[in-house]
C-alpha cells in the first residue's frame, strides 16, 4: 500500500512516515520544504511540490498508485494567522480543496486529516471531549474547522472517508533519535525551554503567572509525537477496513503547567532554565486538556509515552544531537 503523506518532511509527518514504513506501508512524501526538512525524508521518495499545483498532486497519486492520504500540510502559527488570515485560508483551505479534488479524480477514498484542539476555541469545560462546541478564536483554528466541514460534504458528494484527529500539544522526539522538532521560528514550550537551558537562545518567557491553576501558569496536555504518528497509522488501518468516518481527540488526558515543564527540562538536562515572567498572551486559556477516550474506543489507541519526563528526555536527546538537520552541535 502506498500512502501519500502531504507535509511528510515536517515534524509530525516525518515521524508518521517512519511508522508507516515500519508497518510495511510505502510512504510517498509530498512537501514544499517551506517548513519541512529534506533530511527528515528517509523511508520513501520525496516529491518536492505544493498543494497549489493540483495537476502535480494528481500525477503523484497516479504514478505511485496511492491508496490513502495523510494530510499534515498547513501553516500553524496562531499569532501570524491573526495578522495575515488570507495566507492561512489560501494555504490551509484552498490547498485542501485541491487535494480533495485530486483524490476524487484519482479515485482515492481514504484521508487522515491533521486537525487541532484550536477548533474548540476557549474551553467551556475541561477535559475537552469531541462534543465540545467548536468556536475557534484564530484564523488558524478557523481554517482547520472549515476543512473539517468540507470533509463531510466531500463524503456526501464523493464518498470520501476520513479520520479527523484533533491533537493537543505535540511534543518530544523519535525515541531512536533519528527525528525531532526543528522549527524556525520555534513556538513550542518544550524545545524553547531546552534551548534556553542549553544556552542556544535568550531566557524563556513565561506568559502569565496569575492563571487560576495550582502554580499560576497555563496548563497544557503534551502528547508525544510518536504517539501521534501511531494514531494516524491506526486511523489508516481503520479506514482501510471500511469503517465509517470519525473525529477524535489525541492527548494524554493529563495537564502540565509551564513551571512543571521547566522543572522537567532542568531535571533532564542538569541545567537551569533562565526565565522571564511577562504578561498573558491574548487568547491563551488557563487549561487545555483532552478527553481522548474516543480515540481509545474507535482506534484502539493509547499513548505509550505519556509521562512528561519521558517526552522531555526524548526531546533533549534530539536537541543535544550533533548536526541535527544541519544545525550546529550544542556548545
Amino acid at each position: 500500500m502506498s500512502i501519500l503523506i502531504v507535509g511528510g518532511a515536517g515534524y509530525i509527518g516525518s515521524h508518521t512516515a517512519k511508522l508507516c514504513a515500519r508497518a510495511g506501508l510505502q510512504p510517498i512524501v509530498l512537501d514544499n520544504l517551506v517548513f519541512g526538512h529534506r533530511e527528515a525524508v528517509k523511508w520513501g521518495p520525496l516529491v518536492e511540490g505544493d498543494l497549489a499545483d493540483r495537476d502535480l498532486v494528481c500525477r503523484v497519486m497516479e504514478e505511485h498508485r496511492v491508496s490513502a492520504v495523510v494530510h499534515f500540510a498547513a501553516y500553524t502559527y496562531v499569532g501570524e494567522s491573526m495578522t495575515d488570515p488570507g495566507k492561512y485560508f489560501r494555504n490551509n483551505v484552498v490547498g485542501t480543496i485541491n487535494l480533495l479534488d485530486a483524490m476524487v479524480k484519482q479515485g482515492v477514498r481514504d484521508l487522515v486529516f491533521s486537525s487541532t484542539c484550536a477548533t474548540y476555541g476557549e474551553p467551556v469545560r475541561v477535559p475537552i471531549d469531541e462534543d465540545h462546541p467548536q468556536a475557534p478564536v484564530s484564523p488558524y483554528g478557523e481554517s482547520k474547522l472549515i476543512v473539517e466541514k468540507m470533509l463531510r460534504w466531500y463524503q456526501t458528494a464523493h464518498r470520501i472517508r476520513f479520520a479527523v484527529l484533533r491533537y493537543f500539544n505535540a511534543a518530544g522526539a523519535d525515541p531512536d533519535g533519528e527525528l525531532g522538532e526543528e522549527h524556525e521560528p520555534e513556538s513550542h514550550l518544550i524545545p524553547l525551554a531546552i534551548r534556553s537551558a542549553l544556552g542556544q537562545r535568550p531566557p524563556l518567557d513565561i506568559y502569565g503567572t496569575d492563571y487560576p491553576t495550582p502554580d499560576g501558569t497555563a496548563v497544557r496536555d503534551y502528547i508525544h509525537v510518536t504517539d501521534l504518528g501511531e494514531a494516524h497509522l491506526a486511523a489508516l488501518r481503520r479506514l482501510n477496513e471500511g469503517a465509517s468516518s470519525l473525529a477524535a481527540n489525541l492527548g494524554t488526558g493529563r495537564g502540565h503547567s509551564v513551571r512543571e515543564v521547566i522543572r522537567s527540562v532542568e531535571l533532564a538536562s542538569g541545567r537551569k532554565v533562565p526565565t522571564r515572567e511577562v504578561g498573558r498572551r491574548a487568547g491563551d486559556p488557563p487549561i487545555l486538556v483532552a478527553d481522548a477516550r474516543k480515540a481509545a474506543e474507535l482506534l484502539g489507541w493509547r499513548p505509550r509515552y505519556a509521562e512528561l519526563d519521558t517526552i522531555v528526555g526524548h526531546a533533549l536527546r534530539w536537541h543535544e544531537r550533533p548536526g541535527r538537520f544541519g544545525r550546529r552541535p550544542t556548545p
